[in-house]
């Protein structure tokens, strides 16, 4: 047993579950405990070793009968002032979906919308497990901080920002590079570290056909200056490298172009990264660049990032959903499947032999927990169950249809859970979820709220979607 207390007072401890660390050991506890004081684990351990060391604190003990304790998810790219346009952009290619169908719609949100958007969004990341979360970048971020904060949840939030590229809302195209660079340290003074510490502020590049090099090196440079992230849209499709070669003068793309002018640094979080060659990868490497995988999103639209290639060269790759108009699950259990199968399928393409032994369990598990932390340079705090660390869980009920029998704990967490066995969320050493049931927002509430605002979100911007069936 691990043990670390500060004083008598508040002492939880959750026992006789099947605890899945996440630590730097992959320790797992067949009958374990967590006990924790406040927001901090304070001891993990076997859990009659851990009863009897506490038995003097008058702790209050939960028996969770036998069920899985694990670290929470983390998402590390999430839209989630986009969860009101799930499905206006299915069936179409990147560039129509985004200069047809997501602009329009996210210059027309209000910071209502935003808010009502990014509880709905919690609601689906609570369930699936999620703790803390990225924000990939959207608009009216102070509506997304008032959502995370009745949420309960972690996040790093990120503001939508472009400062050039053709086809932009009028909104959108009168900002200058100075302007875009105000507006995150305003709202990096007025967020940063609010809601208890759960809310941080990054830094965004929404793509790099929309980011002059001034804008670059300036985020490079101010987000450095206020010790935060960058998150950034990386080689998405193969047009994105072929803008970067015509307009940078360089001889491959993205990552060659942000290699180029010291734009790869370790608070870079890149999304997808699909498009990327061996010396590319190398660049991330030696950077220590982190990697945002949305495996679902990836098949959907952009193709198939080379993740192992990533891993042996000793990148930290995570997992992301992407936003409800680009995948309409915002569910990281179906992502974890995702992620193990399409890689092992990939080596078929590009080996042409099968390899079964591509990203296993583990790998996948890791991505979801403490590669996530590490993603979002929260590692420290937050990713495993250890002493010390910040009291974020997830009670886990493998006692149903979908994952028994079970042979093989970490086996069954990746290939066979669902969203529906997560049954209960700690977060900060607080209960979010509760047997399926969310506890800080009325869901019932939000959805007609949702509903409600997203009609008229798409009637003022004008985005009528097609039925593809003869409606009768």
């Amino acid at each position: 047993m691990e043990a670390a207390i500060q004083s008598r007072s508040s002492v939880n401890i959750l026992h006789n579950a099947l605890i899945v660390t996440m630590d730097s050991q992959s320790r797992v506890f067949q009958n374990g405990a967590v006990a924790f004081r406040g927001d901090t684990i304070i001891a993990v351990g076997q859990s009659a070793d851990i009863l009897e060391e506490l038995s003097s604190f008058s702790p209050q003990v939960t028996d969770l009968q036998g069920q899985f304790l694990l670290p929470g998810f983390i998402n590390t790219h999430v839209h989630t002032s986009q969860q009101l346009g799930r499905g206006i952009a299915d069936d179409v290619d990147l560039l129509t979906w985004l200069h047809c169908r997501i602009w329009p719609y996210e210059s027309n949100m209000t910071e209502e919308d935003s808010y009502i958007s990014a509880l709905l969004c919690g609601i689906e990341l609570i369930h699936s497990g999620v703790t803390c979360f990225a924000e990939a970048g959207g608009q009216h971020v102070s509506g997304m901080a008032r959502a995370v904060e009745v949420l309960g949840i972690r996040a790093c939030l990120t503001e939508s920002i472009i400062d050039s590229g053709e086809g932009l809302p009028a909104a959108w195209a009168s900002r200058t590079t100075e302007e875009c660079i105000q507006s995150q340290k305003d709202l990096y003074k007025k967020h940063h570290n609010t809601a208890g510490g759960c809310i941080k502020v990054w830094f965004g590049i929404r793509q790099i056909m929309n980011a002059t090099d001034d804008l670059l090196l300036k985020t490079r440079d101010t987000a450095k200056e206020l010790e935060t992230g960058i998150h950034m849209h990386v080689a998405e499709i193969p047009y994105e490298n072929q803008h970067v070669v015509a307009t940078r003068e360089v001889d491959h793309g993205t990552v060659t172009h942000l290699k180029n002018i010291d734009f790869l640094q370790k608070n870079l979080l890149a999304v997808h990264t699909v498009w990327v060659n061996k010396d590319e990868v190398d660049f991330l490497s030696d950077a220590g660049v982190k990697v945002s995988h949305c495996p679902a999103a990836a098949m959907r639209m952009l193709g198939f990032a080379p993740i192992k290639e990533m891993l042996n060269a000793g990148i930290c790759v995570s997992l992301g959903t992407d936003g409800a108009p680009s995948n309409n699950r915002m569910s990281i259990v179906d992502e974890m499947y995702l992620a193990s199968l399409i890689n092992k399928g990939r080596e078929v393409f590009t080996k042409g032999t099968t390899d079964p032994t591509a990203l296993p369990a583990e790998t996948i598990l890791r991505m979801a927990t403490i590669n996530g932390a590490k993603s979002v340079l929260w590692d420290k705090e937050i990713g495993s169950l250890e002493v010390g660390k910040k009291a974020d869980m997830i009670v886990i009920n493998g006692s149903s249809w979908s994952m028994m029998p079970i042979h093989d704990c970490i086996s069954s967490l990746v290939y066979s859970m669902r969203t529906e066995n997560i049954v209960s969320l700690m977060c900060n050493g607080h209960w979010i979820m509760k047997d399926r049931k969310i506890l800080t927002v009325d869901e019932p509430g939000v959805m007609a709220a949702a509903k409600h605002a997203s009609s008229e979100l798409l009637r003022r911007a004008g985005i009528h979607i097609p039925s593809r069936m003869t409606v009768m």
